[in-house]
């Protein structure tokens, strides 16, 4: 008789799986979509795979993001969340949090961040972009795009839109450096890091409500935005201003290294839709810069996995029932690449219409600096490839790392060559 049994699940959270996942996301969504795993951390969790299923988890307000929720004292050893958020009094921001509460801050913090204000930025961003092309190009024909321009670039976005003074923003620059390396630096180096950020953020948020004008003056930074606004009379407290400016800081930079780098690597091992994006930009259409990034989202995107949820009370999620306490993890990168959703899922289309993706989540939580992220890619990439049109990789595709870590998806390096810009060239 032929062995019935169910085929064994692919090894997940090993470098060769880091380097591609998709082939073991596809083998989950087929034989065990809703499928419960040990992490790295030794925390047991689900991973919900399909896109259907992916949906309906971030929706549902059974799902707690509120790691009290979690039936095991994981968050307090550091294993979820995260690390030293807990020790530094920063657990009081939008990805910890559930209605009402969430719902109050939230409205409070979009007063400060509306897509006006990033409209508004968008000629920074753009200066941003050209100065960082600047440097590294004067240094010769190669670079790492990481290194000189993905990860840059949104650290001194996020600071100017904060209003962190520009003296100040290199001590930004290496204290996001430490936390993005995902067990990369010395060991205790994010938890330290979390610390030292979360200590100049009270302190500044201190002298900006000190010298707070009585009326908003044009172009007022976010942190004096967050502490102005207010919900029938209530302001955020120091503390709750402080948590939420650090997690528009972390969650806003790292997603976008991420766009930036998985998105130019894309375009750069799928020349045909590079050049087919060369072309619209040439001609002046952006049409296709628009839905191109939103297809990079989806198809490669900077997050992988959604932040915790927790089980509040037994659910049940494509026919698998979760226990009360569960961690749930919804894996946008398997459901973005769902066959029932998405058309040849596995090719990169940049002119795909029907691409309501997962990359930014679903829901109550969904990510309030979507806006912005979508304005630093479409700057970055759109920058770089009319700038340095011969821009190709230096290194070969397999040779390339990718960060380790849970929730986001990034490349540790990309070497790339080009012809230097002529003097003048812009």
């Amino acid at each position: 008789m032929r062995d019935q049994s169910p085929p064994s699940p692919p090894d997940l959270f090993t470098w060769e799986f880091a380097a591609n996942p998709y082939p073991a996301y596809a083998w989950l969504r087929e034989h065990a979509p809703v499928h419960k795993t040990k992490l790295p951390s030794g925390v047991d969790a689900w991973l919900v795979t399909r896109y259907a299923d992916a949906r309906q988890t971030l929706a549902d307000t059974r799902l707690s993001k509120n790691p009290a929720h979690h039936d095991e004292p994981a968050h307090a050893k550091g294993k979820t969340g995260i690390p030293g958020e807990r020790q530094a009094d920063l657990m009081t921001h939008l990805l910890n949090i559930d209605p009402p509460d969430h719902t109050r801050l939230r409205r409070l913090v979009s007063k400060a961040f509306t897509p006006r204000r990033v409209a508004e930025f968008a000629p920074r961003v753009q200066e941003l972009t050209d100065d960082l092309i600047d440097r590294f190009t004067r240094g010769g024909d190669t670079a790492d795009l990481i290194h000189d321009f993905a990860f840059p670039l949104p650290i001194y976005a996020i600071c100017d839109l904060l209003g962190v003074p520009r003296e100040d923003q290199d001590d930004f620059r290496d204290w996001a450096g430490m936390m993005i390396r995902h067990g990369g630096g010395p060991r205790g180096g994010v938890a330290r890091s979390v610390k030292k950020m979360r200590g100049y953020l009270a302190e500044l948020i201190h002298r900006k409500r000190q010298a707070l004008p009585a009326e908003p003056v044009p172009g007022e930074d976010l942190i004096s935005g967050l502490i102005r606004a207010s919900d029938h009379g209530e302001h955020l407290t120091e503390n709750e201003a402080a948590a939420m400016a650090f997690i528009l800081l972390f969650a806003g930079f790292e997603t976008t290294v991420n766009l930036i780098g998985n998105g130019t690597y894309a375009l750069l091992t799928h020349p045909e839709q590079r050049e087919r994006l060369q072309r619209a930009l040439a001609e002046g259409d952006h049409g296709l810069l628009e839905t191109g990034v939103e297809e990079l989202l989806r198809h490669d995107g900077p997050v992988e996995m959604a932040t915790w949820r927790f089980a509040t009370e037994p659910v049940v999620i494509g026919g698998q029932r979760i226990e009360t306490g569960d961690p749930v993890l919804v894996v946008l990168a398997a459901a973005d690449r769902d066959p029932e959703r998405f058309a040849d899922p596995d090719t990169l289309d940049l002119g795909r219409r029907d691409n309501q993706h997962l990359g930014y989540g679903h829901g109550i939580h969904y990510c309030l600096g979507a806006p912005l992220a979508r304005l630093e890619g479409q700057t970055a990439l759109a920058t770089l490839l009319t700038r340095l049109p011969d821009l190709r990789l230096a290194a070969d595709p397999a040779e390339l790392r990718w960060r380790g870590g849970l929730i986001m998806r990034g490349l540790r390096t990309l070497p790339v060559e080009f012809s230097p810009p002529r003097s003048g060239q812009t």
